[in-house]
């Protein structure tokens, strides 16, 4: 009887944040700035491929983590990635966002090696955080297929000082 008891206090010990979760009022959350805000970073490179202008800017991660209005964490500033690549795309006729689809940027490094990382939707744009802790030319290759399907791909020069 007593287990019974206690496996019942526990049951609902376990539930009770469930429900308060499920009872917060979500709609509230609307509009409300999940931390990503618009990136402020120099554009490095822009240019217009099959009806797309892709805009790609590169800033370190304190520029990122600031654009976002948050300070750098201890354990970021450990990180072995030093800049974030972020990349817009719109229709080149109308100016419209494009939000969905499939982006891998490849990165080839003053010494001739690489890194290559598919880069996450977030807010407008695609991102991702790379080494880029050498002075030096960066070689940046991008292959993206939107929504429309067709594979386009853009590559630039940036030059880490």
């Amino acid at each position: 009887m007593r287990k019974m008891i206690v496996r019942i206090a526990a049951l609902f010990a376990l539930a009770a944040p469930v429900a308060s979760f499920a009872a917060m009022d979500h709609g509230s959350m609307e509009g409300m700035d999940m931390g990503h805000g618009e990136h402020k970073g120099d554009v490095a490179h822009e240019e217009v491929v099959d009806g797309v202008k892709a805009t790609f800017k590169v800033m370190s991660m304190k520029e990122h983590m600031k654009g976002m209005k948050m300070d750098m964490p201890m354990e970021m500033k450990n990180m072995k990635e030093t800049h974030h690549i972020a990349v817009n795309f719109q229709d080149a006729k109308t100016g419209k966002a494009l939000t969905e689809g499939e982006v891998k940027v490849k990165v080839q490094n003053p010494d001739k090696s690489f890194q290559s990382k598919d880069l996450m939707g977030m807010q407008g744009h695609f991102g991702a955080d790379f080494d880029l802790s050498k002075k030096g030319k960066y070689g940046v290759m991008c292959k993206f297929r939107l929504k429309d399907g067709k594979t386009r791909s853009a590559k630039f020069w940036y030059t880490a000082k």
